[in-house]
């Protein structure tokens, strides 16, 4: 079973889905999100501050796992 841990904001009406099976923490995701969205985590990426997001993609484009799928990108 995959586990794939979900982020959602009502505000914002998006998701953001991190696959921890392919999360290496590597923070790529950190570096690049403009807002602050995400943090590494006891190695993992969250996004506990989805409500800052712009919507940008540039997480996605970033993760070297490809783990990370986003609602609008």
């Amino acid at each position: 079973m995959t586990d794939i841990r979900t982020w959602k904001s009502e505000s914002l009406g998006i998701t953001i889905e991190i696959d921890y099976d392919k999360c290496t923490g590597e923070g790529e995701c950190v570096n690049v999100c403009p807002t602050g969205v995400y943090e590494i985590v006891n190695g993992k990426s969250t996004a506990p501050n989805i409500d800052q997001c712009i919507q940008c993609c540039a997480c996605v484009a970033a993760c070297p796992q490809a783990a990370i799928k986003h609602s609008t990108c």
